[in-house]
């Protein structure tokens, strides 16, 4: 931060996990199949953003190696030639009754395209952050703080820059430009995900004063979300059903509360299977928040769900389950050990998406008569059978109140 005077204070946020584990995280979550761990040797890097910078040069070297990938772009402009066709309208308002200029609009095949702008201005934002250091550097910086971008990965970053130089940086605060997979571009992939990633966390921000800030900063709760449902979707992909992220639904029969899981499960024909929500959180002395199991209860309720799952970044809390009163409904609360070897953390995925599949899934028929439903909405037509797992177990106490028992 600079603050008024021309003083300068960092201000660094160390995430809970390590810094291989939580890029394992962020790389699994865009892509599970194509996400190696020995891409970048991670471990050496005690820093968030030296070791971020390292890998997306890793990633966008790679890419770039057979050259930039080059595509057709729709440009307007005026011009003295035609070229393309006339955009009459234009051509009217702004030069009625003149020969020339022109306004035309024509196709070009050229390097400046969205996917080669984005990587620019990704190499452009990681440059501003930070003043590099020597490689290896451990210690304080005068002036500034540990963690800035080593001399050699920051030439990395200029010689990327220099072979994007004919594609155009993206203003700050525009939107980014969109991309389509494709074969022509596969070899991009990786290197785009990493390259949106730096310039959603990097940003500069001009707040009322004189103090500008300077960031690079991870959504945690996003990348642990992220990484929950899609590790759930892939350890259920050969289940049968569907997996949707962030699927929608609304809590009232007007449909005017909407509501939306992280992770819903349905069977072929639409009838939702089983719900999960993520929580990057810690467990309090008292118990998980209140507000999670309330919100929870009400996706089992629209949904006609048994049981429902919270799944919290803690470690190794016992499984813990709710019966609420009157409603036959479980929520269970799991708790992932984010500081393990990527295998352990998809085992216990694995083991999470087993519990997924386990339980009772419907409460009751619905009733077609309260529930109305439209064409393109998830049916709600119960299975025709399903096993209650065992193990935990639930009940009321003598003055009715709720119990849970941990298993």
């Amino acid at each position: 931060m600079t603050v008024p005077g021309g003083g300068t204070i960092t201000v660094r946020i160390t995430p809970k996990v390590p810094i291989a584990r939580l890029l394992f995280l962020l790389g699994y979550s865009r892509s599970p199949k194509g996400w190696r761990s020995d891409e970048v040797p991670l471990e050496e890097e005690p820093e968030t953003l030296p070791a971020f910078a390292h890998l997306f040069v890793r990633q966008a070297e790679e890419a770039l190696r057979q050259g930039l990938i080059q595509g057709y772009r729709t440009t307007e402009e005026t011009a003295l030639l035609v070229r393309g066709r006339i955009r009459e309208a234009d051509q009217i308002r702004r030069h009625h009754g003149r020969l020339i200029p022109l306004e035309i609009v024509h196709d070009e095949f050229t390097v400046d395209i969205a996917e080669n702008r984005i990587l620019r201005t990704a190499c452009e934002r990681l440059l501003r952050l930070r003043r590099d250091i020597p490689s290896g550097f451990s210690g304080d910086i005068p002036g500034g703080a540990p963690g800035g971008i080593p001399a050699d990965v920051r030439g990395g970053l200029l010689r990327l820059r220099a072979r994007l130089a004919d594609a155009t940086p993206i203003g700050r605060g525009r939107e980014l430009p969109t991309w389509r997979p494709s074969r022509l571009n596969a070899r991009y992939h990786k290197a785009l995900h990493l390259a949106e990633l730096v310039l959603r966390s990097a940003s500069v921000e001009h707040r009322p004063g004189d103090v500008t800030v300077h960031g690079f900063l991870f959504d945690m709760a996003r990348i642990f979300e992220d990484f929950v449902t899609t590790a759930l979707r892939e350890a259920l992909a050969g289940s049968g059903g569907r997996c949707v992220l962030q699927a929608a639904h609304h809590l009232d029969e007007r449909r005017a509360i909407r509501m939306v899981p992280d992770f819903v499960r349905y069977a072929d024909d639409g009838t939702p299977l089983a719900v999960a929500d993520a929580k990057y959180k810690a467990e309090k002395p008292a118990g998980f928040p209140d507000a999670d199991i309330y919100q929870m209860l009400a996706y089992c309720t629209a949904l006609n769900l048994r049981d429902g799952h919270l799944v919290y970044a803690k470690g190794s809390a016992p499984h813990t389950a709710h019966r609420v009163r009157h409603a036959g409904i479980t929520i269970h609360q799991h708790a992932l050990e984010l500081d393990q070897p990527p295998a352990g953390l998809l085992a216990e995925i694995a083991a999470l998406a087993q519990q997924l599949t386990g339980h009772t899934p419907r409460l009751c028929p619905p009733d077609n008569r309260t529930q109305p439903r439209s064409s393109n909405s998830p049916s709600l037509t119960p299975p025709t059978k399903a096993s209650h797992s065992a193990g935990v177990k639930n009940s009321l106490g003598p003055s009715g109140s709720l119990e849970s028992r941990r298993t």
